[in-house]
């Protein structure tokens, strides 16, 4: 085979796979979007915002587990927010190996989200707050919020003592604005 001829073959291969992985991640995005929609309908919190933390926490990948045990799209800790969840919802004990079955995930976690969002309703902007809270827990935030940062979200979000965490609300306050303009187009 000629060089050229090898080349156009080449690119033509590399283009396919781009394409094939574009394709991918497309449906991969959009894999969840049912469960993420009627959990944020029935708890009233907003899709996009769901969306976000969904793709922060598992890049919608319901089977993922993590280090310390949390379990799904949103990676919910079952002795905790599903405990929390169930117990709010009347529901009885939750097996952990419910959390692996997004739509019982994404109302577990949208509940907690919620809980978070209104918990911190007082604050010029709750969002940050809330997903502090939920990425790493309330006695951190209590930690970071005093001051001006008590109710000054920008304030707050400079006095988060953990990088990760500070990256968190970060990336997912994007990705959120992100998922707003797109559905606003819907």
């Amino acid at each position: 085979m000629k060089r050229p001829a090898a080349i156009v073959i080449s690119l033509l291969m590399l283009l396919g796979g781009l394409i094939g992985f574009w394709r991918w991640f497309n449906w991969r995005e959009h894999s969840q979007d049912g469960p993420i929609f009627s959990a944020a309908a029935h708890y009233g919190v907003d899709p996009a915002l769901v969306k976000a933390v969904v793709w922060r926490e598992s890049c919608f990948n319901p089977g993922l587990t993590g280090r310390a045990g949390e379990i799904g799209l949103m990676q919910i800790i079952p002795k905790a927010a599903g405990k929390d969840w169930t117990d709010a919802e009347h529901l009885g004990n939750l097996n952990p190996e419910h959390l692996f079955d997004p739509v019982t995930n994404t109302l577990a976690g949208t509940w907690y989200l919620q809980k978070l969002l209104k918990r911190y309703a007082r604050t010029d902007n709750p969002l940050p707050y809330a997903l502090a809270d939920y990425n790493a827990g309330r006695s951190n935030v209590l930690k970071w919020g005093h001051g001006a940062a008590a109710t000054n979200s920008q304030a707050f979000i400079e006095q988060i003592g953990f990088p990760s965490t500070k990256n968190y609300v970060k990336s997912v306050t994007q990705r959120y604005e992100h998922y707003r303009s797109g559905f606003s187009s819907k």
